[in-house]
């Protein structure tokens, strides 16, 4: 009778676990799960193989845990004694075989998506897809739209389907520039121009945000990305353009002086190799780092 009521009440805890879980999580927005964009969705089911992969190996693991100890315990006195028992060919090789084969069905989906999923790689032609281009600052997103002209502070609004190629660098410290929902993070490092390519496939409202620890300002570093359709998108950027709101590079200085909790705004660009200085501002230094150094190496020897 114990022992039924020791299954009993496992059970029963189980589900009033598994339920609480279910009570709490319904409501929830778990962004890396309820996914609106294609390389967000592939993401997300890679996830989910890896972790059902693995927990074939946790979950007789924790199973086993709790078993052994019970079956083998010492007050159970009907145990054969076995000293010379040291070897089963059948369970070596499921404890063997079963991992192995799991590790090789991990790496070669680890090949196939490392490739597949690769942040540099176009998800169109380079005449089918709308460049942004994208300055960290502390601790504010600088949005930089040069087809259209048009700049924008802490907020992206793209065409839904519409594939986006992001041109990412930093005029700060390192950061890093995330869209749970849409597509995977990238660093932004000044000097150097990094790649993000991402495709909303769902109207709607998105959180994007910084990853990377970068100061006084990090937890506030965040930005809205709007997936609307053509004529909304058309709209919003002939909104812009006529405004009396310009951006060059003097205003550029203006709004890259540190500040924390930054709204939203727009401007129609005045200066469009904005992108280009604040990269080539931070290669000059390196260039002159380095000729100094050569400098001082020349006049010691």
């Amino acid at each position: 009778m114990g022992k039924k009521i020791t299954i009993l009440l496992t059970v029963l805890s189980i589900i009033v676990l598994i339920g609480l879980g279910y009570i709490y999580l319904k409501d929830q927005n778990i962004m890396l799960i309820n996914t609106k964009g294609i390389i967000a969705e592939k993401q997300r089911n890679l996830i989910f193989i890896a972790t059902g992969l693995m927990l074939i190996i946790v979950i007789p693991v924790y199973f086993m845990a709790a078993w052994f100890p019970y079956r083998y315990r010492e007050s159970r006195k009907s145990n054969d004694y076995r000293p010379d028992y040291d070897s089963n060919n059948t369970l070596e090789t499921i404890w063997w075989g079963i991992p192995i084969a799991i590790i090789g069905v991990i790496a070669v989906i680890t090949w196939i998506s490392t490739h597949e999923l690769d942040p540099y790689k176009p998800l169109a032609k380079k005449n089918q897809q709308k460049t942004i281009q994208v300055i960290s600052m502390q601790w504010k997103w600088l949005f930089i739209y040069p087809e259209e002209k048009i700049v924008s502070v802490n907020k992206i609004l793209i065409p839904e389907d519409k594939p986006i190629s992001f041109q990412i660098t930093s005029d700060a410290p390192m950061n890093s520039f995330w869209i749970p929902q849409l597509a995977g993070q990238i660093y932004s490092m000044n000097g150097m121009s990094t790649m993000l390519h991402i495709e909303g496939n769902e109207l709607g409202s998105y959180e994007g945000m910084s990853s990377n620890i970068s100061g006084e300002g990090f937890s506030d570093m965040r930005f809205k990305v709007d997936v609307v359709n053509q004529k909304e998108y058309d709209s919003w950027v002939d909104k812009i353009k006529q405004s009396n709101e310009v951006f060059g590079m003097s205003q550029y200085k203006q709004l890259s002086t540190p500040s924390i909790r930054n709204v939203q705004q727009q401007f129609v660009l005045t200066d469009e190799d904005i992108y280009q200085q604040v990269m080539a501002k931070y290669m000059a230094k390196e260039g002159m780092t380095k000729d100094n150094h050569q400098s001082h190496a020349g006049g010691g020897s």
